[in-house]
């Protein structure tokens, strides 16, 4: 069964090209903290989370997109600071009772898992007419 027009959701290949590089700059990210490359990890975060920040801009207008990539950038936020704190050996020092710096990471985290609750548990249900891609 075919969609009809309406139903689909186009990303301009400019967009895509981002998103697709965004993706590699994020594994290479990772792969450094992997491999405990610390300049390339430090580096690597500044294209990753700027490309996150212009993606969910650009997808402002739909609501379940902007919610999403909302959420993906606290959590490259949130893996970036846990990568730093193992990074620089800081990330098993006490902040308060046994809350470690690293602990801290849990913030950002926490904020995606808020903003992803509010798009599927209050504005999905009160717009469900409106364009969504989820």
């Amino acid at each position: 069964m075919a969609a009809n027009k309406k139903d689909l959701y186009n990303i301009p290949i400019a967009y895509r090209k981002m998103e697709n590089l965004h993706i590699v700059f994020w594994l290479f990210k990772d792969i450094a903290w992997c491999m405990g490359w610390r300049p390339l990890g430090v580096i690597m975060i500044i294209p990753t989370l700027i490309i996150s920040i212009v993606i969910a801009w650009r997808t402002r207008h739909i609501v379940s997109e902007l919610c999403h990539n909302l959420a993906i950038t606290v959590w490259i936020s949130a893996n970036s600071f846990w990568m730093c704190t193992e990074f620089f050996k800081v990330d098993n020092i006490i902040v308060f009772g046994n809350t470690t710096v690293k602990h801290m990471a849990m913030v950002p985290f926490v904020t995606g898992v808020v903003i992803l609750a509010f798009y599927y548990l209050i504005y999905k249900p009160r717009h469900k007419k409106e364009e969504a891609t989820l």
